[in-house]
């Protein structure tokens, strides 16, 4: 683009519902991020902004609600779980969506001494421990760098999906 026919306007806000449906046409993977609190309470809730950042260190980011206790744990002890799901854990996205505070009381999770919170094994098709490298408010959410310090990968099923308002599972070719 010719910088000459660039027009500078004054910046407007763009509706935040015109903005949820423009990313709701964008399908995207869907995960579970967690983490513990010091006191050991397992939090998380379901994201589907993931994104890879570097190879050299691996280094993904995830974008948690400003306030959520899932961001309060992460920020507390630093390190923070990666549940990718896979196609048969459309409730597990929905159940940690939700907020309900009993989630990890109806979900089957782990947690060993190496990992960095709690792992979804029946529910993820790959899991990744992460250190917390950098973090960065922006609106009403923050941005968590992670540095990803191992990698597991439970089961081979297909990744979960979720765009247009609506979940669906990677589609295979035969």
């Amino acid at each position: 683009m010719n910088r000459s026919t660039v027009r500078t306007t004054a910046a407007t806000a763009t509706p935040s519902d015109d903005f949820r449906t423009m990313m709701s046409s964008f399908p995207t993977g869907v995960a579970v991020i967690a983490a513990e609190d010091l006191d050991g309470t397992p939090r998380g809730m379901t994201c589907s902004s993931v994104c890879s950042v570097a190879l050299d260190p691996p280094t993904l980011l995830v974008c948690l609600r400003d306030g959520s206790p899932t961001l309060q744990a992460v920020l507390a002890s630093g390190e923070f779980t990666v549940n990718l799901l896979h196609e048969n854990a459309r409730s597990v996205a929905e159940l940690f969506a939700s907020g309900d505070p009993e989630r990890f009381r109806v979900t089957h999770w782990e947690r060993t001494a190496d990992s960095a919170g709690p792992h979804l094994p029946r529910h993820a098709h790959t899991i990744a421990d992460c250190t917390v490298a950098l973090t960065q408010r922006v609106g009403d959410h923050v941005t968590v760098y992670g540095r990803v310090r191992h990698i597991s990968r439970p089961n081979g099923r297909s990744p979960l999906l979720y765009g247009l308002r609506q979940f669906t599972a990677w589609p295979t070719t035969t």
